[in-house]
């Protein structure tokens, strides 16, 4: 009888500490470009400090479990975008649910969130695009095909980012909810250099399901 209370005991821990695992949200984030030439300590000479840890901590503080890291110089956008695949991919077969998944990306980064919603195909996981979208993208990256819960964040005064329903319109994948926010800080490019709530707090609501952002 005390071997099977002990074995109760352990197989309950286990099982809550393997359903907790599952139903945790996690958030990769993906930075700009500037932040993988420059250390954080460097100022962009027209955007200031890119905020990165400030980013991090307030995704932190809202419970999510970020991964992200400073990449190295230079990165090729497709050979990173595979990597985090095989890291979503090894979620996955943990048992966490795709929609608890979100990948958010800021310029380059967000290219690379492109390419990992092409290659992940799933409509189930949450993407969030910001400041990497512009017109003759679909020229230029005719490979990248939207899949996913897709939101979408652009700045109205800054000319490397625009609406990317043409990319919507082009891609053949299921995209169960899309959603657009233009935003009118007047800090053109540099927006998403700072952790401003007029991207942050939609970016969390879109990772919390909340697809209505409301």
């Amino acid at each position: 009888m005390k071997t099977f209370s002990v074995f109760l005991v352990l197989f309950s821990f286990f099982f809550s500490s393997f359903f907790i695992h599952q139903e945790q949200d996690y958030v990769f984030f993906l930075h700009n470009r500037f932040v993988e030439t420059h250390e954080l300590n460097e100022p962009h000479p027209q955007y200031g400090l890119a905020e990165y840890n400030k980013i991090i901590k307030a995704f932190e503080d809202n419970g999510f479990n970020v991964i992200s890291e400073k990449r190295k110089a230079n990165v090729n956008v497709k050979d990173y975008a595979l990597k985090v695949k095989k890291q979503i991919d090894s979620l996955l077969i943990k048992g966490v649910s795709a929609n608890h998944i979100t990948v958010i990306g800021t310029s380059k980064g967000g290219y690379i969130a492109q390419y990992v919603s092409t290659y992940a195909k799933n409509p189930d996981i949450n993407f969030v695009f910001i400041a990497c979208y512009n017109d003759r993208d679909i020229e230029r990256f005719p490979d990248i095909n939207f899949c996913g819960n897709i939101l979408t964040i652009y700045e109205k005064t800054d000319p490397l980012g625009v609406s990317a329903l043409k990319r919507k319109e082009t891609s053949n994948c299921e995209i169960k909810n899309f959603k657009e926010i233009e935003l009118n800080t007047g800090l053109k490019h540099g927006f998403q250099f700072k952790a401003l709530k007029e991207w942050i707090e939609p970016s969390i609501k879109w990772a919390h399901r909340n697809y209505e952002l409301n």
